[in-house]
């Protein structure tokens, strides 16, 4: 929580400074690299929360034929030309629920690790099919219909030893400053956390098979039409923005500010309420959750009760949604200024 409220405070600071700098272009360059770095380390903490299964995950009926098919001209930029991608899936797979993002996270990370596998270049597979599951199966999972998805690579394989450490964090092969050594752990973590498993096949000087199986699901994929791409100017919208870390609501705000939005501040639950009670009707409320007093899920409450056309949307350094309320709309930290705007653009009767 403590490192995602640092992360928020320094990106969302450089990402205000490189829109509002009239430096040289040496400085932006600066600015720009700080930028890579500090999003490294939010990709850091991500790939963690994911190995101990405490990522925040937006659940939905994921495609895996068509999220690997978006993910092709990725994919081919990040091997290079000496690798070929070759691609089979079943014929009506069902879907997975999943987080599609963090698939693609997962899925990326698998194919890079087969690139260094393969220095002299070779053959990517990546293969998906359904599978039905009876007890006692090598991945120890539940009996079931899932779809399975395989990225096979044929470089220089893994002996018994590496293998089996293969999905400890930060183990790796790689090197130092070749890799933090968490892409397999934080596939491993996120299957395990949808449900599902990560196997490992593998033979010195044959190549490389991960699998990652995951439940299937019937339920209906969402329409396009209800995706949102708009993203609102909150041009006249009174906004007030609740944390009590003055960094991170002094980078919100200049978030806000420069989307559009006018912003009232407050360092704690307690002080939007005598806001609130001096006069303010705001029609949106950001919040962290996790504050000392109040926090933000009973401030988001209390103001929905008073000011029911309130929009509300909290924010947090967890990835966990332990005592957060499902119902409400959420943004975890550290986001940057197009993530919060399109966060704001998802809400209803914004704008």
């Amino acid at each position: 929580h403590d490192f995602n409220n640092l992360l928020m405070a320094i990106l969302g600071s450089l990402e205000i400074a490189r829109k509002r700098t009239l430096a040289g272009e040496g400085v932006l360059d600066l600015i720009d690299n700080a930028i890579v770095g500090a999003r490294r380390g939010a990709s850091l903490t991500q790939r963690l929360l994911a190995f101990f299964r405490k990522q925040d995950l937006k659940l939905e009926p994921v495609k895996v034929a068509d999220l690997v098919s978006g993910m092709t001209e990725l994919m081919e930029r990040s091997i290079g030309p000496a690798i070929e991608i070759v691609s089979r899936f079943e014929p009506d797979l069902p879907a997975v629920l999943s987080d599609a993002n963090q698939l693609e996270n997962a899925l990326l990370n698998l194919v890079v690790n087969a690139r260094d596998a393969m220095p002299d270049g070779g053959t990517l597979r990546i293969t998906a099919d359904v599978q039905h599951l009876e007890a006692g199966h090598r991945t120890n999972l539940k009996p079931g219909r899932y779809v399975r998805l395989s990225v096979a690579d044929n470089g220089v394989g893994m002996d018994d030893s590496v293998r089996a450490r293969a999905i400890e964090p930060f183990f790796s092969t790689k090197g130092i400053g070749k890799g933090t050594g968490l892409g397999l752990s934080m596939a491993h973590g996120l299957a395990l956390q949808l449900g599902g498993a990560l196997t490992i096949q593998s033979r010195p000087g044959l190549g490389t098979n991960i699998e990652i199986w995951l439940p299937s699901t019937d339920e209906p994929m969402q329409a396009e039409s209800q995706q949102l791409a708009s993203i609102p100017n909150g041009d006249s919208l009174g906004t007030v923005l609740v944390d009590d870390e003055p960094l991170v609501r002094a980078a919100a705000a200049d978030m806000l500010t420069d989307l559009g939005y006018s912003v009232l501040e407050a360092a704690s639950a307690e002080e939007a309420i005598r806001l609130i009670g001096g006069g303010v009707r705001p029609q949106l409320l950001i919040t962290d959750h996790l504050m000392t007093g109040m926090n933000g899920t009973d401030l988001a409450r209390r103001v929905l009760f008073e000011l029911p056309g309130t929009q509300v949307l909290l924010v947090s350094g967890y990835a966990g949604s332990e005592g957060v309320a499902p119902d409400l709309p959420r943004l975890v930290k550290p986001f940057s200024s197009s993530e919060l705007a399109a966060k704001l653009a998802s809400l209803p009767d914004i704008g």
